[in-house]
């Protein structure tokens, strides 16, 4: 019965002709579910990462060309939106149905308004394709096919609520041909807009130069939501010789207007939202600092502030219970299905702490968690690693966990972000003279990059960027 009921539901899939792209594609995820996700998703997107607030006038700025670029595409009538998301990442995202974001972080690098529109330009195109509920909708296949299995077999059947997560991300992800698409109505929105579209070169070198900065480190945020479709800057140069008619002569580019409107900015990382001098985080608004294992990778995000052991076996992990008591906050914890407590430990400065173990999705894991007041609230620490490995990593958790304490140094209570300041060049400059006459508290190779120039170029005549500020690491 559970089999035919499936087998059924793949027979009613619809298939639907996209209005971007021409082609017909499935579709198990209505246009009405699809705004109605990504409404719900903005919000939340706003909640958790927040608004960049500092400029109004660039927010209003950034709405006003999204409104532009929406009027223009395939699917003018959807509730767009288009907003800074206070992330420093270089990167830009779409929701389902319309909402648009892009980073504070991606502005610093940009050098002109047709940039910007080629950024906004492809997100555009991604919610115009539908290539979000298009992913959904084989990500509802791919749990269909893992019900059938299910069925049939117990041992597939005892894998498939765990396996099932990790092919949604899997499925959600964009693929190459997604990004090809969108790099496409992206050049056709921001063209039939008025933006001259040769500015999608000097974006996508940029974009180049950020995952060449990267090194072997962490991947550009960039190429983690948008896998690279291939020689975007060939294609683009394609796109112009084969697709657009007529010169780019008088079409808009606003390098000036584009400047003008974000000096000041934030640039990188804001250490008001606290930031890491080695292995120690120092959070100079909440007044806190948390030494972390050496040589575990760390990371500061709006929920918590994480890190993971170079084997990746274990986490550390620091979050904000709230107003709650310590006992407040330990009871929801405790009382959540499959986390079963242990023993009481020491950790200094917390009102409870204790061992666990816990049965997830993935498998059980063993870990401790303690309970910090502090400043009228409650933190909790917690470290876990797989079952069996506590007795290795247990002294590692409970050292860390003690050293979370005040924050007492002046120089990193009062610590100020690094942020964009705009000069006027009378004449061209190389890099390292304009480095000179206008040091900047960022390395020159970068300094070139967010100015548009090869590290050994030259920075032509008008405005450029200036970096100032900012905390030494």
């Amino acid at each position: 019965m559970r089999i035919r009921f499936l087998i059924s539901a793949l027979l009613l899939c619809s298939c639907i002709r996209n209005p971007a792209t021409g082609k017909l594609e499935l579709d198990l995820v209505s246009h009405d579910q699809e705004v109605q996700m990504g409404q719900q998703a903005k919000l939340d997107t706003e909640q958790t990462l927040g608004v960049y607030k500092e400029k109004p006038a660039l927010n209003d700025y950034v709405a006003a060309l999204g409104k532009d670029l929406a009027a223009v595409s395939t699917e003018p009538q959807d509730p767009f939106s288009y907003e800074i998301v206070e992330d420093s990442a270089v990167n830009a995202f779409a929701l389902p149905g319309g909402p648009i974001f892009v980073t504070r972080g991606i502005l610093g690098y940009l050098n002109t308004e047709a940039e910007l529109a080629a950024v906004m330009g492809h997100e555009t195109g991604h919610v115009c394709a539908h290539h979000s509920a298009n992913q959904m909708s084989k990500a509802e296949l791919a749990q269909v096919g893992l019900g059938l299995g299910a069925a049939i077999s117990p041992t597939l059947g005892s894998l498939a609520q765990a396996a099932g997560a990790g092919l949604q991300l899997l499925f959600l992800k964009y693929s190459r041909d997604d990004e090809t698409q969108a790099d496409e109505l992206g050049f056709r929105f921001m063209t039939k807009a008025g933006y001259d579209p040769k500015q999608m070169l000097p974006l996508f070198t940029m974009l180049d130069g950020v995952t060449k900065q990267a090194g072997g480190g962490k991947t550009p945020a960039w190429l983690e939501t948008h896998p690279n479709p291939g020689n975007r800057f060939e294609a683009t140069q394609n796109r112009l010789k084969n697709e657009f008619k007529g010169s780019t002569e008088g079409m808009k580019v606003k390098r000036d207007e584009y400047l003008k409107a974000i000096d000041g900015i934030v640039f990188g990382e804001d250490p008001r939202q606290g930031y890491f001098k080695g292995d120690t985080f120092l959070d100079p608004s909440l007044k806190f600092q948390w030494t972390l294992p050496k040589g575990w990778a760390h990371q500061n995000s709006p929920q918590a502030v994480a890190a993971q052991s170079p084997k990746q076996d274990a986490i550390l992990q620091l979050q904000a219970a709230g107003k709650m008591s310590p006992e407040e906050a330990a009871q929801k914890l405790f009382s959540q299905q499959g986390i079963v407590q242990g023993q009481p430990v020491d950790v200094h400065g917390a009102k409870i702490a204790r061992s666990f173990q816990a049965k997830t999705q993935q498998g059980s894991i063993e870990g401790v968690a303690a309970f910090i007041p502090y400043q009228g609230s409650t933190y909790m620490l917690i470290g876990y690693t797989a079952a069996g490995g506590l007795a290795g990593y247990g002294d590692t958790f409970l050292s860390s966990m003690s050293s979370f304490g005040e924050l007492k140094d002046a120089s990193a209570l009062n610590a100020q972000p690094a942020r964009v300041k705009i000069v006027h060049l009378d004449a061209p400059m190389s890099v390292a003279d304009f480095n000179a006459k206008y040091p900047s508290t960022i390395k020159a190779d970068l300094l070139a990059l967010i100015n548009g120039v090869e590290a050994g170029g030259q920075i032509a005549a008008g405005h450029a960027k200036q970096i100032v500020g900012g905390v030494q690491k």
